[in-house]
């Protein structure tokens, strides 16, 4: 076929403009002499010379022919070679030679359905065929590519085996569904890689890192790695069985916030990080030892900049490489589980970072957010919106959602800024945002795509918790969707968690002022399946640790961060906690360093850390403290109105209505004796738990081990018991 024919194409070609590669390159019907032939072309700009080798045993290499000065090479098999498989050997110009096979040799591997159900938006397990994936294709082991750009005029992929040069692998193109794909033979596991995109308009080329990769480059290198999560051998079936079945609204969850990057560090070596397996040895024993049923980790997903904490994710697929490889996660993912601990990630959909290799601008256009900055920025953290009503980015974002349920055995995703995600204007001004179809402030889209990712993950993944981090009175976001409700399992309540460090923070002799804030949170706490959280938001930016939001004197501190503890676990709602509030850490969280945990050779941090131990014990033994978290049927007031003495007092019940305890706050520093509480059966009441006492850096003051009830009458129940309340303190009763 002459040159001639082909010249334009050639030209588009050799400068990495033509979108259809496979027209030129590769093996191509002809006609010799009468007869069914093949021309052979392939572009080798690193090529002196080259030649086909035919598969078939005894054919000898053909020659082929330089037909342009950028290195395209042509020839023409003999008739009779059609059907033949070949390999290239190419001689560079320092004289080395390769054989390797041809990338165009090979015929499109995305099914029809795969297309259609993606273009449908249903592809729900899309992570198996988009992205890099280890593949063998007739018998040569290589890696497919898949990435969706329907804008570009031209895709490729580049990396180390190319010499990043977007001429040498452009992608086939899958038409109106705006996939591109193509099969690399020989590429080894590990390669970094990115696509080299040029979009139409004929604008300058560009790189992204792939939106399905499994592994990144650790910061500040920005490419994919090519990366296979098969082979790993997990130990985990019989936590994974029991999980299916298991009823997490009645269990205890008592949850450790973790962020791995500053949980520990190893000083010796410049103060680095632990990998996953390090952590796996060193955090899941803590965890175990201090009765934490889950660990909730920030955010794993790669990213680039260590200050986001990981919110500002670019990898949705990949577990970040700062701590070691994606089986080194799986591994710790395991020991995790056979330490009976599950494991939550904290999962960002609502928004992502415009670093240029990232999804901004990924084809040359908005492709994953909206075009217009009413709707695709985010002015609060200066990040680009998801366009959640395109179905191919709802499609990418419950891919990445059930991806690691799937390969990662995580059990919960914790979702994080769900309240921007619902109303458009969300930390906007007047003219700053654009009102849904009916007017409204709701983002109908975001709202649809929130449902349809907790029915999946509920339908696909039983026992499974997600988590919605919503700051709004947003009605029915732990509500069933079949009842107009988002369908999240449980709720983090920050109105409670605002309050109540609004309340510690008071001098005692003032909070009898404030009384409300320590009550207010029961006229709601059943409207939705809350986690009672003191979170990693609450410890940064000036807002202090814990125990230095504490007022009063060394001892007054340490004895009103117990009393915050013992308030936690008696109120109704799971439990969780930042990591360093177990000890009384006196700095704010920085990600740049490890916790305070040389504060535990001092006794009152190590009693902290003593008594919430003991918290979480009693929370897993006594069924009154978890088994009916969000109903009233689980919680009875005593008493709430001794503002003057800044005194409360409830029973939680377990299902089994006779089986209660009782909780009773003392939140001033005056010790009362002869404090009368009414109490619902005769008996004794043995002291459970006592924040006070000496083993946790208290006064020892207390009830000697328990009191009988008397038939008193008081607070409206037939008994009563008269107690010695002490300082700052909370105790745990129950009648024997």
């Amino acid at each position: 076929m002459p040159m001639t024919t082909h010249a334009n194409d050639i030209e588009r070609l050799t400068r990495a403009e033509h979108w259809d590669p496979f027209a030129l390159l590769g093996p191509h019907p002809a006609t010799t002499d009468g007869r069914p032939a093949l021309i052979v072309r392939a572009f080798l700009p690193e090529a002196k010379e080259a030649s086909v080798l035919p598969d078939e045993t005894g054919r000898t290499p053909v020659p082929m022919t330089r037909i342009h000065a950028a290195g395209l090479f042509e020839a023409s098999l003999p008739a009779g070679m059609e059907k033949t498989r070949y390999r290239l050997r190419v001689v560079d110009h320092w004289g080395s030679v390769t054989e390797r096979h041809d990338p165009y040799a090979y015929l499109p591997l995305l099914t029809d359905f795969d297309l259609h159900l993606f273009a449908e938006g249903r592809h729900y397990r899309a992570y198996d065929t988009l992205g890099a994936h280890l593949q063998n294709v007739e018998g040569v082991a290589g890696v497919r590519f898949v990435v969706w750009a329907p804008n570009a005029q031209r895709v490729s992929v580049v990396g180390d085996f190319n010499g990043w040069d977007g001429r040498r692998h452009p992608m086939r193109n899958r038409g109106s569904t705006g996939l591109w794909e193509l099969f690399i033979p020989e590429i080894p596991e590990g390669s970094a890689y990115k696509y080299e995109i040029r979009p139409r308009g004929g604008d300058s080329p560009f790189l992204k890192a792939d939106p399905y990769a499994f592994a990144a480059e650790l910061r500040p290198k920005t490419a994919s790695v090519v990366c296979s999560l098969s082979g790993y051998q997990w130990g985990d079936r019989r936590w994974m069985e029991a999980r299916a079945t298991r009823d997490q609204s009645t269990g205890p969850l008592s949850i450790y916030e973790v962020h791995l990057g500053s949980w520990m560090r190893v000083p010796e070596e410049s103060g680095r990080w632990l990998t996953y397996r390090e952590l796996a040895a060193n955090l899941i024993p803590y965890v175990k030892e201090m009765g934490y049923t889950h660990l909730q980790l920030m955010p794993v997903t790669e990213h680039p900049f260590d200050g986001s904490w990981g919110y500002q994710t670019t990898g949705y697929f990949a577990p970040t490489s700062r701590y070691g490889q994606p089986q080194d996660f799986m591994a710790f993912v395991d020991a995790c589980h056979q330490a009976d601990i599950g494991v939550i990630l904290d999962w960002v959909p609502a928004h992502f970072p415009d670093d240029p290799h990232g999804l901004a601008w990924f084809d040359g256009t908005s492709l994953y957010d909206h075009e217009d900055p009413r709707l695709g920025y985010h002015p609060e953290w200066h990040s680009r919106i998801f366009n959640f009503g395109r179905v191919e980015v709802r499609n990418f974002l419950l891919n990445s959602a059930l991806f690691w349920l799937d390969r990662y055995h995580v059990d919960g995703l914790r979702v994080d800024a769900v309240a921007s995600m619902l109303y458009l204007d969300y930390a906007r001004k007047p003219g700053e945002w654009i009102p849904n179809c009916f007017g409204g402030h709701e983002n109908l889209e975001a709202i649809e795509f929130l449902k349809e990712f907790n029915i999946l993950v509920h339908r696909e993944h039983p026992g499974v918790l997600t988590i919605a981090e919503e700051s709004t009175a947003w009605p029915g976001v732990s509500r069933p969707t079949y009842l107009g409700g988002l369908g999240f399992s449980l709720k983090w309540n920050m109105g409670w968690m605002h309050d109540t460090l609004e309340y510690f923070a008071l001098d005692p002799v003032h909070r009898k002022y404030h009384q409300d804030k320590i009550t207010f949170g029961l006229l709601y706490a059943f409207s939705e399946n809350f986690v009672l959280v003191l979170s990693h938001d609450e410890v940064v930016h000036g807002k202090k640790a814990l125990l230095d939001k504490m007022p009063g004197d060394h001892w007054q501190r340490f004895a009103n961060l117990r009393a915050l503890f013992g308030y936690a676990y008696g109120h109704p709602g799971k439990k969780m906690v930042f990591m360093g509030g177990e000890f009384g850490q006196w700095w704010e969280w920085n990600h740049d360093d490890s916790l305070q945990w040389h504060l535990l050779e001092y006794e009152p941090h190590r009693g902290v850390q003593r008594y919430v131990r003991d918290l979480n014990q009693l929370y897993w033994a006594e069924p009154a403290l978890h088994q009916v978290d969000f109903d009233w049927s689980g919680f009875q007031w005593i008493d709430f109105s001794d503002a003057d003495q800044s005194v409360i007092a409830f029973l939680r019940r377990a299902r089994a209505a006779d089986d209660c305890v009782v909780c009773v706050c003392n939140f001033t520093s005056v010790p009362r004796t002869g404090y009368r509480i009414g109490v619902p059966a005769p008996g004794w009441y043995r002291e459970l738990l006592n924040s006070d006492a000496a083993v946790y850096g208290g006064s020892n003051m207390g009830n000697l081990g328990g009191v009988q009830a008397e038939p008193t009458p008081w607070h409206g129940l037939p008994y009563s018991v008269s107690l010695t309340l002490p300082p700052l303190a909370v105790l745990f009763l129950k009648p024997a």
